[in-house]
């Protein structure tokens, strides 16, 4: 007679990522950033293509069989309208940006990628197409994927990227320790933290993981739980407020606050009449010297910087 089979021994551990260890931020080495700032801000604008009839996409509307016109047509929206009107924004308030761009813009819309460069926003690097998931990827075709953006990035644009945000923030197990081996320094995927801090790799390699904020952009905000654009211009205000509240005290952490913009959502023109007061407001802030207007490749840099290996 076969024994029956033994039961599952209980252990209480759960299974771990390894990548970083707990840290409470108050037990945090203590710096500044650049200027004395004790909170720096940065503009997530996400610029993305979608294939035609197929794959993943944000929804204005019920999804319906492919080709799916409505919302296709409502994203493409933001790369011919709503994109530009950010800019122009942006350029009105001298902020800087981290365009995060789909390498398949090179092929749709080249001038677009190409105003984000003449503007002198940092290009990060956000997959091939926003249609696609990378974490179903094979190991092997994951690290194409990495090497293929670098390269695009690099032809057409000038500069290889130093940060990742995979596409729907999708990764696999191999992500952090791939990103390490193909040449990015950091990566905006995961949003644990109100502070930049290194990501251990199999190759022993930091790979730095820049706070991006997941509250703090338009798309669950505006799709998913379905606020007004007033709203979450109001999110970005009650945000700053509060995080400079937090910074003031020169022993304070240092923090990162990110907003995360799509243009096919706040470049419709009465929400881009509310997030304009919002920024307007960080901009008055960053004049005043109460904080600290930068990309987060520079956050990563300035970070590095102010780390002593334990």
């Amino acid at each position: 007679m076969s024994s029956a089979p033994s039961a599952p021994v209980y252990t209480g551990l759960l299974p771990s990522h390894g990548r970083f260890d707990y840290l409470p931020i108050t037990r945090r080495p203590r710096y500044r950033w650049p200027g004395g700032a004790g909170l720096a801000v940065y503009l997530g604008f996400n610029i993305e293509h979608f294939a035609f009839g197929e794959g993943l996409g944000a929804g204005i509307g019920p999804a319906s069989p492919q080709p799916d016109v409505l919302n296709y047509s409502w994203r493409e929206y933001g790369n011919r309208v709503g994109a530009w009107r950010c800019l122009d924004l942006f350029d009105s308030l001298c902020l800087p940006a981290a365009a995060l761009i789909n390498t398949a813009l090179y092929d749709h819309c080249p001038e677009l990628v190409a105003a984000c460069v003449a503007r002198g926003d940092e290009l990060v690097g956000h997959g091939h197409s926003n249609a696609e998931r990378q974490g179903v990827l094979a190991e092997a075709g994951e690290r194409e994927l990495l090497l293929h953006c670098r390269q695009q990035m690099l032809a057409h644009s000038g500069t290889a990227p130093a940060g990742w945000l995979s596409p729907w923030i999708s990764e696999s197990l191999h992500t952090p320790d791939l990103l390490a081996e193909t040449g990015y320094d950091y990566t905006l995927n995961w949003c644990h933290d109100d502070q930049p801090l290194p990501m251990r790799t199999r190759s022993g390699q930091a790979l730095w993981a820049v706070p991006y904020p997941q509250e703090l952009n338009d798309i669950p905000m505006v799709i998913a739980r379905q606020m007004d654009g007033k709203d979450f211009a109001q999110m970005i205000v009650d945000q700053l407020e509060e995080m400079l509240d937090q910074t003031r005290d020169p022993a304070a952490p240092a923090l990162v606050m990110g907003i995360a913009l799509h243009p096919y959502i706040v470049g419709q023109p009465y929400r881009l009449r509310h997030l304009r007061r919002a920024l307007q407001r960080v901009a008055a802030a960053r004049d005043a010297g109460e904080l600290w207007m930068t990309t987060p490749g520079a956050i990563a840099r300035h970070a590095q910087g102010q780390h002593k290996p334990a």
